[in-house]
């Protein structure tokens, strides 16, 4: 007979908590996210697949002709995100009302399927005019799709992809700002998670090519969906 407390299940039987917690999960994305933009930018002429903020700046060079920026890339970068925002938004209606455990490995095996498919082109094309286009959008579907589940499972100061307020909820809740500072480990790791994904993939970009990080990136998203759990 299974011993429950007053609320329901215990926490070592919840199917839900079997895994590795949905916050370092995020971490680990993150580090990720690091890696893809360096591939995009460094790589790709100058256009980000994760971080679309950046991106929609970078639309603005490239419209000025600013030298080392392209409007085709950018807007493929773009365009390949939404859709892959939408995919992920109809897969949340699909699945967020059950397991949550499920729906964030199901997501994440995903992500790291369309990540590895990347790494294959780059290795196999690496000079190729169209593969260019295919990195830029199959990444770019992948961290949209990434992002919309993200959101959806709403962990607080984990958005994967960008700082900017990650940053200034760091400063504004901090003691200094006078804040309880409550937040300020998990939104530093974050911060430190995204440099050192984004300093790992800049050498390994500059001394290795692309296909490389792309193979690490989608191995360590395949490690993080075999783990998850779906709880925080």
């Amino acid at each position: 007979m299974s011993e429950q407390s007053g609320t329901g299940t215990r926490p070592a039987d919840d199917p839900e908590a079997r895994g590795l917690r949905l916050v370092p999960v995020l971490l680990g994305l993150t580090v990720v996210s690091g890696l893809i933009d360096a591939v995009s930018y460094l790589g790709l002429e100058h256009v980000f697949t994760a971080n679309m903020t950046g991106n929609v700046v970078v639309l603005g060079f490239a419209a000025a002709g600013a030298p080392g920026f392209s409007v085709a890339h950018t807007l493929t970068s773009l365009g390949s995100f939404v859709v892959g925002a939408m995919a992920g938004g109809r897969v949340a209606v699909r699945l967020g009302s059950g397991s949550r455990r499920t729906w964030a490995r199901l997501t994440l095996a995903a992500e790291a399927v369309l990540l590895g498919v990347s790494a294959v082109v780059a290795f196999a094309a690496p000079g190729a005019a169209a593969t260019a286009y295919t990195l830029i959008a199959v990444t770019a579907f992948a961290m949209g799709l990434r992002n919309a589940t993200v959101r959806k499972l709403g962990i607080p100061d984990l958005t994967t992809t960008v700082l900017t307020m990650t940053l200034t909820g760091l400063a504004a809740d901090s003691r200094a700002g006078g804040g309880p500072g409550t937040r300020s480990p998990r939104r530093t790791a974050s911060v430190v998670a995204m440099v050192a994904g984004a300093g790992a993939g800049a050498w390994l970009v500059l001394h290795h090519g692309l296909a490389l990080p792309l193979a690490i990136a989608a191995g360590l998203v395949a490690v993080l969906a075999a783990v998850a759990s779906g709880r925080e």
